[in-house]
């Protein structure tokens, strides 16, 4: 993570663009969205008019429980090589094909299924493709470090996110399309052959550079493959314990923990119960985040050395899972480590928080369409700007410069919507609004996956990344579940005079209609649900605050946390 890498001119950024690495990167970040939004969001359509309840179609957001995991076997991709594909076209990209492949198989499978007949095999396939879509995760990832120097980490990670972007239209429109004319299955069976775009991609895409790290058992560790097997399966037991304890958490779904205390005897009113403490919007996080800690203890207590002398399992999987994290700390220290991953967790935090603009939007008079117009649409082509000037900002000014500029322009965005709460159902209003908070994020999240990226070392790249990526969502997902609580207790504090009642004045001349169906629903004035909103916003501008402060220390320290980096010792 150097600041002395070359920067750019404005016209060598415009030539970079047509570097075929970039290219293949856009196609890479397509077959990255594809199999999850097919799986998480369109399918849920076919589902309901194949007359499926909706609690039943709740239940197949679990398919994308593993992009949630992803660090659980990132390790995998670092260490093992699979047979004949890895000399054809190395590491990375031999997962990447195996995993695509995969992909195709399990949506042409999905297409040749009817759910309202085979609704256990459809739900099958949607984990596989699920699974095999994270790992496939992992490993464009790695192959986006590895395969360029420091220099192109924002083109990269900018054609990314483009393409990115344009499977989640295409895999929310095309597919709706295809079947209102030629049906769900002929759908799908197009997706499956979009994907095979993403595997001649990836077979046209250069090899990587890094060489993978590999795990020597000293001589006294003897093999002894019948008590080897035993240990294996405890351990690998553990592992799947803890990923399922901690995807129940981070997914605020209860449907696996109740799987598992229905085969101990749980009756089915205890489960319902169960379920619905555990995903409470506002009060489930406490059980939740108490899960992934738990979860994650399981997976470390994992890698424990048994009683005595070390054992050649346990010496695999510490390895494994510790290795990149020594490295990481090793290489900066456990004081610049520490404060690093602090910035990490909190640089998107003010965007985070922001998870019930829905309901906002829809309380403000504005219709269905009307948002799907302008969030959905017209949201997308402000993002796309937003990731070009943050991918443009890197390469002039550097990383963590862009990184100081996106940590300010995430929350100082959030200020634009206390104006639109101003203004009711207008859509030019909507429009700027979107505008800037859209271009804002852009620009924030290209600058903290650069950052990330710029964190990794060669050989542990798949599981540093992992981490980072899993790391940064979590604190995020507390806060968020608070976000309803905070905008109606400031809006009835705000009618009884406290000192939210400082928002009244701004909508005092509030349109006709804005907020009236939501104030009806907290019980209060449209005044005071209007003063509730700016609260929450100018709250989240204030946790914003605290990602600023680390920014700025993290940039004042940056030629200390460099030279610790130099002088650690090579891995």
């Amino acid at each position: 993570m150097s600041e002395a890498a070359k920067r750019l001119t404005t016209w060598d950024f415009v030539k970079s663009l047509k570097d075929r690495r970039v290219f293949v990167m856009l196609l890479l970040g397509a077959a990255a969205g594809l199999p999850f939004f097919l799986i998480f969001d369109t399918l849920s359509a076919w589902l309901r008019q194949s007359e499926l309840s909706l609690q039943t179609i709740g239940v197949f957001a679990l398919a994308t429980l593993s992009y949630s995991l992803k660090f659980v076997w990132a390790p995998v991709l670092d260490r093992v090589k699979l047979p004949f594909l890895e000399p054809l076209l190395g590491q990375r990209r031999s997962w990447m094909v195996l995993m695509q492949v995969l992909i195709v198989l399990g949506l042409w499978a999905i297409a040749g299924s009817n759910p309202a007949l085979n609704l256990g095999q459809v739900a099958l396939l949607a984990v596989m493709v699920g699974f095999c879509g994270a790992t496939q995760d992992i490993a464009i990832d790695a192959w986006r470090i590895e395969v360029v120097d420091e220099t192109f980490y924002g083109t990269m990670a900018a054609a990314y996110q483009w393409g990115y972007r344009v499977a989640m239209i295409v895999a929310g429109a095309l597919p709706l399309v295809l079947a209102d004319s030629y049906g769900w299955n002929f759908s799908y069976a197009v997706m499956a052959a979009c994907m095979l775009v993403a595997v001649g991609a990836t077979v046209l895409a250069p090899r990587e550079k890094a060489q993978r790290p590999s795990v020597r058992f000293t001589d006294d560790m003897v093999a002894k493959p019948g008590l080897e097997i035993i240990e294996w399966a405890g351990r690998l037991t553990l592992i799947l314990l803890g990923a399922l304890l901690a995807g129940s958490g981070l997914a605020a779904n209860a449907t696996f923990i109740n799987a598992g205390l229905g085969m101990l005897g749980q009756s089915a009113e205890s489960a319902e119960a169960f379920k619905a403490i555990w995903e409470a919007r506002e009060t489930g996080i406490f059980l939740q985040f108490p899960a992934v800690v738990v979860g994650l203890g399981l997976i470390a207590l994992s890698c424990v050395p048994m009683p005595g002398r070390p054992t050649r399992p346990s010496v695999y999987l510490r390895r494994a899972y510790g290795e990149p994290l020594a490295e990481f700390f090793g290489r900066f220290g456990l004081k610049f480590g520490l404060l690093i991953m602090a910035l990490i967790c909190m640089y998107r935090l003010s965007d985070f928080v922001l998870n019930l603009m829905n309901p906002f939007y829809i309380d403000l008079g504005f219709s269905l369409t009307q948002i799907a117009e302008v969030r959905k649409v017209y949201g997308v082509v402000a993002s796309l700007a937003g990731i070009a000037a943050g991918a443009w900002l890197v390469t002039r000014l550097g990383i963590i410069r862009t990184m100081v500029i996106g940590v300010f322009a995430s929350p100082l965005s959030n200020l634009i919507f206390i104006w639109l709460a101003t203004q009711g159902a207008s859509m030019p209003a909507l429009y700027g609004a979107i505008t800037i908070d859209n271009f804002a994020t852009g620009v924030a999240g290209t600058a903290l996956i650069v950052y990330m990226s710029s964190l990794t070392s060669a050989g542990f790249t798949a599981t540093q990344y992992a981490l980072f990526s899993s790391l940064y969502a979590i604190f995020g997902k507390i806060l968020a579940s608070q976000s309803g609580r905070i905008v109606e207790g400031s809006a009835r504090m705000a009618e009884a005079g406290g000192f939210t009642a400082m928002f009244r004045p701004l909508f005092a001349g509030l349109p006709e209609g804005a907020l009236v169906t939501g104030a009806e629903i907290a019980e209060v004035t449209p005044v005071s649900l209007g003063a509730g909103y700016a609260a929450f916003f100018a709250y989240s501008v204030v946790i914003g605050v605290i990602a600023v402060f680390l920014a700025f220390l993290v940039a004042r320290r940056q030629k200390e946390i460099e030279a610790r980096a130099a002088q650690a010792p090579a891995t």
